[in-house]
């Protein structure tokens, strides 16, 4: 690990349900951006998860600098807060922009905040310690308005994610009190608790995918007595609907009042399946859609 220069940032397993251990603790998962920022008195760099350069996307967040002495790599994550929550809607739209006036009007009205979840450098790589003692020296760093550090509990993980699901919120994180920082892998010594939303929703159509035997499956909801489109999911061939929908007559127009597209084999909605997702997009749509039964 070098200071100033991008490392590929330790992932998260997931588990489907929370759990309380002594060998754990536990925080908020947040919605935003994963990023790593490295700074000192004399650097100030933003990287995403895959390694590309943020800093000028987020001019905000120079703002860190003021309270940093020492060459110094934050983990964590970009967020943007909207009434109370984070909106990973609206930190996208900021995200995409490539208007240099526009995004600065953002930052400076509409501003990110940085949630720190870990320091892995101080002088000199902190990645040999274990995670409670990164978390002592995290602690004893100054906040602004830009840089956050995350609170965390010990040993009660559901209690948490109660918390979590009473608020709407995206999950939580799990971690092992002595683990070590180690780049680039995804080990279940982290872990993440996703609060996932439930539904059931009719099938409108469904594409065939050719590399393996999978059907695409394209959703919707009634809503005064109109069919709308929600979103998309995939479904493989072990699942008894599979050929039930590939039984179905198939029609010419679309029934979604609000969606049509070529080489869809449009069915009436009639079928029904059920689907996990995180939340629903501006227009509704469903995002992190997985097919459950």
């Amino acid at each position: 690990m070098e200071f100033g220069k991008f490392f590929s940032p330790m992932l998260l397993e997931e588990l489907p349900v929370p759990f309380d251990s002594e060998e754990f603790l536990y925080e908020l998962k947040f919605d935003g951006i994963r990023a790593t920022i490295h700074v000192g008195p004399t650097l100030f760099k933003i990287f995403g998860r895959r390694g590309t350069e943020l800093t000028s996307t987020y001019p905000e967040l120079k703002a860190i600098q003021n309270l940093v002495k020492e060459d110094t790599i934050f983990d964590g994550e970009i967020v943007l807060f909207e009434n109370g929550k984070p909106s990973f809607r609206k930190l996208q739209e900021r995200s995409h922009l490539k208007d240099k006036k526009k995004r600065d009007f953002l930052a400076r009205n509409f501003p990110v905040c940085f949630i720190a979840f870990d320091i892995v450098y101080k002088k000199k790589p902190l990645v040999n310690l274990p995670l409670l003692k990164r978390k002592e020296i995290l602690d004893t760093q100054q906040e602004n308005d830009f840089l956050v550090k995350v609170n965390y509990t010990l040993k009660e993980g559901k209690k948490l994610f109660q918390k979590v699901k009473k608020r709407g919120l995206e999950g939580i994180v799990a971690k092992k009190i002595d683990s070590f920082y180690e780049p680039n892998t995804r080990k279940n010594t982290w872990v993440k608790i996703k609060n996932w939303q439930e539904e059931t929703f009719f099938i409108g159509g469904y594409t065939v995918e050719e590399k393996e035997p999978m059907l695409k499956l394209f959703l919707g909801e009634y809503k005064n007595n109109a069919f709308y489109f929600v979103g998309k999911v995939m479904v493989s061939k072990k699942h008894s609907i599979y050929k039930k929908i590939l039984k179905e007559r198939i029609k010419k127009t679309s029934p979604f009042i609000n969606f049509i597209e070529e080489e869809i084999n449009y069915i009436n909605p009639k079928l029904t399946c059920e689907v996990s997702y995180i939340e629903r997009t501006k227009n509704h749509h469903l995002r992190q859609a997985i097919f459950k039964k």
